[in-house]
């Protein structure tokens, strides 16, 4: 039996401990949101007041052709300004990212049990864990979202240790999107003066974690937050957003996306991966491209799923501005750091916009 939601011990014993998260407690029949999930009224999501970002998908197959150059400075632009942009013939098969949507719809609609032997303190493997929120234990308003994530080593240990109900098409989406990755990458250091070797571009992708996001239907999505505002600790992210839409990107200067602070959402396009730049590539262009400030709204319609493959370096490996930039700037804005320093700063605190940056300043 669910215990009251009014009580906010019983409710995190329910969500979190037990790993019943948000969806055992909307199966539960819940009709209003609890106090825990209740944001303040500045981090609430204004649906009505955002505008949809209006540009265009960019074409990746168009890279390595006559019109690299024009698709380069597309990449370029949008990492520059709002760290976010949407891609097309990415080289991930359509048919495999419908069939993410759909597995992850099925595994989070599994028994509690099934997903609980992965929460963080019982799970078999420490590649993978269950968990809701981002850090419950810290944060003031809890997070409307449950979620599973898997660290990939290798493809052995990934199919022995995820779980099988969604195990190979998760390796798929990472097999497959990777050549993808390889060549943003390439696009954006090249734009910064360096010419990468392979071996670079192997540092910057060393660590690499597949998540499936489970937002269930919320009855007051005015209230609460799917995930709060937070940029990405690693290098870049490949996310496939659903149909259903959510999906927030704050401005982080005036250009043609909009003005400085504003809220833009990034609509779904069917077939289209969005990317996004993470706080390394801004540390390592010294501050000119721009890690991704952005949230997640709920909705009280349907349950929402989305589907990110974060890549990051290696937590022993030591981060600072590439060389050759801070030359033509004449000062490093960061500092060098080791990487599980700042992963530890990270996740030791609640979302809260880009204020993790700020480890990494000099």
């Amino acid at each position: 039996m669910a215990p009251s939601f009014d009580d906010g011990n019983s409710l995190f014993n329910f969500v979190v401990g037990d790993g019943n998260g948000v969806k055992g407690m909307v199966d539960s029949g819940l009709s209003t949101v609890p106090q825990a999930y209740m944001q303040p009224p500045i981090e609430r999501i204004d649906k009505d007041r955002a505008r949809k970002h209006g540009q265009p998908p960019i074409d990746l197959s168009k890279l390595g052709g006559p019109e690299h150059e024009e698709v380069a400075k597309q990449i370029v632009r949008a990492s520059e300004s709002l760290g976010f942009f949407q891609v097309v013939n990415h080289g991930v098969p359509v048919d495999l990212l419908e069939s993410l949507k759909d597995t992850a719809h099925d595994f989070f609609s599994l028994p509690a049990e099934k997903k609980a032997v992965y929460r963080a303190d019982v799970s078999p493997t420490p590649l993978v864990k269950y968990g809701t929120s981002f850090v419950p234990q810290k944060e003031k308003a809890l997070e409307w979202k449950d979620y599973i994530s898997m660290q990939y080593t290798n493809d052995a240990e990934a199919l022995q240790n995820w779980p099988e109900e969604i195990r190979d098409v998760s390796l798929e989406y990472l097999r497959t999107s990777m050549s993808m990755v390889r060549n943003l990458l390439q696009v954006l250091l090249e734009n910064l003066g360096v010419k990468p070797e392979d071996s670079m571009i192997d540092v910057l992708v060393d660590k690499k974690m597949v998540n499936m996001n489970y937002y269930p239907t919320c009855p007051n999505p005015d209230l609460t937050v799917g995930v709060g505002r937070h940029s990405d600790m690693g290098t870049l992210t490949i996310l496939l957003q659903d149909g259903i839409g959510g999906l927030y990107v704050k401005i982080e200067e005036d250009s043609e996306f909009g003005k400085k602070g504003e809220w833009v959402e990034i609509p779904p396009v069917p077939g289209a991966l969005v990317i996004n730049v993470g706080d390394m590539i801004q540390v390592l262009s010294n501050g000119k491209y721009k890690s991704a400030e952005h949230r997640v709204r709920t909705t009280s319609t349907k349950s929402r799923v989305s589907i990110p493959v974060f890549t990051m370096p290696n937590a022993t490996a030591k981060i600072a501005p590439l060389p050759e930039v801070v030359e033509k700037d004449g000062n490093a804005l960061y500092k060098e750091f080791i990487l599980a320093d700042y992963m530890k700063n990270f996740f030791s605190n609640a979302h809260d916009g880009k204020k993790s940056l700020d480890f990494a300043k000099n």
